[in-house]
């Protein structure tokens, strides 16, 4: 559900607008269950939620942010059998390129 408004969002979670704009501008701390409910609402892992700033993928392709989606619903094993797929299609070693 990208592209939501503020306004949208706050329906979905029965807040007031301005509290989601507290939330969006670091001004208000979140509950655990809000947390989980922002995580359903955008189709998020709560971790990646969580996740720095540089760690997010930052793109307007649809195409990678639903990779980046279903990449975090991934087991730790499928994960790194994936990353060696994507390596050897590329023809690199995927060791050491700071995948952990």
């Amino acid at each position: 559900m990208a592209g939501l408004s503020q306004g949208q969002v706050a329906k979905l979670l029965e807040m007031h607008r301005p509290t989601i704009s507290e939330i969006e501008a670091g001004n208000r701390r979140v509950s655990a269950e809000e947390l989980s409910r922002f995580a359903e609402i955008y189709d998020v892992t709560v971790p990646w939620l969580l996740a720095e700033t540089a760690e997010q993928l930052e793109t307007d392709d649809p195409r990678l942010q639903l990779a980046a989606r279903e990449l975090a619903k991934l087991k730790p094993d499928d994960l790194d059998r994936l990353l060696r797929l994507l390596a050897s299609m590329r023809g690199t070693d995927s060791e050491g390129e700071g995948n952990s």
